[in-house]
């Protein structure tokens, strides 16, 4: 059980890294210029301006991870 979880963490560490990455952008985003008026729906709320943060970082920083090719 351990094996397979600490694999896991191990060849998705850049996608994890990302998340961690975003999610704290995302939430500085929304400290620095959020929207107060709450018209907008990701900078209005801290919460959604993480989750949205770490989503994005998540994906972008996914494109660089090494695909295994199993012939």
């Amino acid at each position: 059980m351990k094996d397979k979880l600490f694999n896991m963490l191990k060849t998705n560490i850049i996608t994890i890294v990302g998340i961690i990455i975003g999610a704290v952008g995302g939430y500085f985003y929304w400290l620095k210029t959020g929207c107060s008026s709450g018209a907008c729906p990701i900078t209005s709320s801290p919460v959604m301006s993480t989750v949205w943060g770490g989503v994005m970082g998540g994906l972008i920083l996914s494109l660089f991870k090494k695909n295994e090719i199993n012939l």
